[in-house]
Formats: structure tokens, sequence, C-alpha cells
């Protein structure tokens, strides 16, 4: 599978020596984690076929299977204070819908922050992790995202199958997991490019592609439940939030729900 990739790759992709593939990997994020401390370069990428262990945002699992979807990792070593990478789910983000497009033939949205979505189903997901040194710089980043490919609604457990969906279900057609994996490198090789001197660009992208602007949405943080309405994305990657009462705050933690998906009504 990985000749298969590489031979889609842009001629002019710098990292065709840092691309591991795993055909089963309990996690590509914590695989990367462990080459990051061995010395892993920037730009180092991990991909699986199938994920025994994936994780998901507030330690939730990702669904896995082999054989349908694509499960990659990238490490990224940007030298920088945590605070320039505030953006980085969402620059991500943008990478993501990018390569979709690419490769499938159409764009996506982006649910706040971080699921990639067509319709009222979710496609995808993007985790980041970051880990500081001793300086409280950023040692690495590292940016893990699952992509539904190939599966049919009936592939998806009962208890997400009305909400779940993949670029074949969008799009009709057989989907070429080979394209599509090499459109994610593509996009994320130039997302690490643009991402500390393009933040603006890469955010003005992410607004367009952001299916939670202008809707009623429903904030939870713990037993807290808050509703309001999403007006932007701010220079930072927050969402603001317009509440009833008139204030509006920029929100960069928490569970988002959005009227009219995932069962939120």
């Amino acid at each position: 599978m990985k000749e298969q990739i590489l031979r889609y790759v842009s001629r002019d992709y710098p990292w065709k020596d840092r691309f591991h593939f795993l055909p089963q990997v309990d996690s590509t994020n914590d695989y990367l984690k462990k080459l990051a401390a061995e010395g892993a370069p920037h730009g180092t990428v991990a991909l699986s076929d199938h994920q025994t262990g994936g994780h998901g945002r507030r330690g939730r699992s990702f669904l896995s299977p082999p054989g349908v979807g694509l499960y990659l990792s990238i490490l990224l070593r940007p030298e920088c204070p945590p605070t320039r990478l505030m953006h980085l789910t969402c620059a991500a983000g943008v990478a993501m819908c990018n390569a979709i497009e690419n490769s499938a033939g159409f764009r996506p949205g982006i649910k706040w922050t971080n699921d990639i979505v067509y319709g009222k189903r979710k496609l995808g997901g993007i985790l980041t992790e970051l880990r500081l040194n001793s300086q409280g710089l950023v040692d690495y980043a590292i940016v893990g995202i699952g992509i539904n490919c190939c599966q049919s609604a009936q592939d998806f457990p009962p208890e997400i199958r009305e909400v779940a969906g993949s670029l074949a279900m969008v799009t009709g057609q057989e989907v070429d997991r080979f394209r599509v994996a090499a459109a994610e490198l593509d996009a994320l090789y130039d997302m690490s490019v643009r991402l500390l001197p393009e933040q603006e660009a890469l955010l003005s992208q992410y607004r367009k592609d952001c299916i939670t602007i202008g809707q009623e949405v429903s904030l939870v943080r713990g037993d807290e439940i808050r509703h309001g309405r999403a007006l932007d994305v701010d220079g930072e990657g927050a969402l603001v939030v317009l509440f009833p009462d008139g204030h509006t705050e920029a929100v960069n933690s928490g569970e988002v729900s959005v009227r009219g998906m995932y069962g939120y009504v």
C-alpha cells in the first residue's frame, strides 16, 4: 500500500523517506509519540489500514476498521511557543477539505472544531496533541486524522449509523484510498509550510468551510449546558458565540453541538 500511495503524491513531495505504512497499529498518534521520543524529524507520517485503539477527542475511541478508511498522523516540530499553534486543528481541517476535494471531487465542511462533515454526516475527525520542552516551547505536535472512505451505511454500528458517513456514500462511487491518502500527504505538507506565516489566510478558509458559523449551538462543559448562536471563529481558532443575554464569548474548549446535526434538535 505504501508504494501505491507514494506513486500518487506530487513529484516535489519532500518527505517520502519519512512515511511509515503500518498494516495494523494500536494508534498512529501513539506510534508517532514513540518515534518523536527517539528523535524522528519534522514531517514524519504514520498511516495505517487498521487501528485497534484509535483515539478521538475527550478520551473517546475512533472506530478504525480495516479496508475502508485511512488513519494517518503527522509529526511536526515548528519550534514555537504553544500559543502560536492555537489554530493547528483548524489548519488541519482546511488541509483535509483540500485533500478530499482534490481526490474525491467534492469539498466537505468542518463542524467546529475538528469534525469533517458533509450534510449531516461525519466523514472523519482530527486529534491534535502537543508536547512541550523544558523551555516551554513546542517539542512536537502530532496531528491525527481518520477519514471514512469506502463504508456503506450498513458498515457502521447501529448507534452511529444515522450520523456517520463516508466519501463513497457522498459520491455514490468507489473511492481510491491510495489517491485520497496521497492527497492528504500533499495537503499536510502544504499546511506545514503555511502554518505560521499564513495563519490568517488558513483561518479565513476555515471560516468558509466551517458549517458551525451562523448556527444555533449547545455548549457542554461538565454538567453545564449553555445555548447560543455561533458568530465567527477568531484569530486563534476559538468559536465566538453570542448568548441570549447579549454577551459574546470566545469558546476554545468543551463540546459544541450544532442544531440539526448528530441528533441535536
